[in-house]
């Protein structure tokens, strides 16, 4: 498929490696960039006509320096590294968006999230979010029954109450830079009482795997691109695409640190990804949770595989 971008000065992505597994408590997950470059995943979308840069601004120490070193507050844990590391991050993605680019973040935990977030909004004010994963990962430091932060990134980068204490404040927008109205989640199927709540509160249009079920995919992804453009046929919206692994059956991407049974088919994800490509408005993503340290290596290998295989669709990659 010839994508011709609606926001995008040309076909240039710049791939940013967010080397961080601070958000959870399994290791691994931080070797899932160096594992997806490695899989060839820069030379996949140059085949597809992309032009492919990296931003290295964000390196291995940058994102780790205060890991060890820094106790909880409240339940959160880590919470001066995942503030820092989402902080940088959002920078580096505002920067490469304000310069006509895709940034295509892979991680790394889905921390990272709130940076992705706030970055993309800084540069496209009314950018909405696709969300694609088993989680909300819209707990506050109020709600988290773990206290992990890659289960809150949504609530900061929407400034949720509870949100605005340090280390957050001093750099998250307040007013947020994202809306509730311009957010919708795809394949939901691990939801605590505390987010359940704060969907309905804010009335934010989530698709669970019922949806899924229900409708088909198909009609799903027009639903939501339906709701993020107004409800008119065009789809002239930017979209940040946020994929967690974990939104694939355990069957199809089983190296990731909390999956859950019953999640998107091979086809189902693709085409999720494949539907916003079409569209040509996709500005930003985010590709994270693989963790190439858990299960056996031909799983790892096939997680991978599949984390490559979600992005080259979303960039265009067709069947036929």
């Amino acid at each position: 498929m010839e994508i011709v971008p609606k926001h995008l000065k040309s076909l240039s992505t710049v791939l940013i490696r967010f080397p961080f597994s601070g958000g959870q408590p399994r290791k691994g997950v931080e070797h899932g960039p160096e594992a997806l470059v490695k899989a060839g995943l820069k030379e996949q979308l140059q085949t597809l006509g992309w032009e492919v840069e990296e931003d290295a601004s964000i390196s291995w120490d940058s994102v780790n320096a205060l890991l060890g070193s820094d106790p909880d507050m409240g339940k959160m844990r880590n919470p001066r590294s995942v503030s820092k590391a989402s902080e940088l991050l959002a920078a580096v993605v505002e920067k490469q968006c304000k310069a006509g680019k895709l940034p295509l973040t892979i991680g790394g935990d889905h921390s990272l999230g709130t940076g992705s977030m706030i970055g993309t909004a800084r540069a496209y004010p009314d950018v909405a979010c696709i969300w694609v994963d088993a989680h909300a990962d819209i707990n506050t430091p109020l709600t988290t029954p773990s206290g992990n932060l890659h289960g809150c990134p949504v609530s900061f980068a929407l400034a949720l109450e509870g949100c605005l204490v340090e280390p957050y404040k001093s750099w998250i927008p307040n007013p947020s830079v994202n809306s509730p109205n311009r957010l919708v989640y795809i394949g939901l199927r691990d939801i605590d009482e505390g987010e359940r709540k704060i969907l309905k509160d804010l009335n934010i249009k989530a698709f669970s795997m019922h949806h899924v079920d229900k409708y088909g995919i198909g009609k799903v992804v027009e639903m939501a691109l339906d709701h993020i453009n107004g409800h008119t046929s065009r789809r002239d919206r930017p979209i940040h695409l946020s994929f967690d692994v974990d939104a694939m059956d355990p069957t199809v991407a089983p190296s990731t640190g909390t999956p859950v049974r019953g999640g998107l088919t091979f086809r189902e994800g693709h085409y999720i990804c494949e539907a916003i490509a079409e569209t040509g408005a996709l500005v930003a993503m985010d590709m994270v949770e693989v963790n190439p340290a858990l299960e056996d290596h031909v799983a790892a290998e096939n997680t991978v595989a599949v984390g490559c295989s979600l992005v080259r669709s979303a960039l265009g990659e067709t069947l036929l």
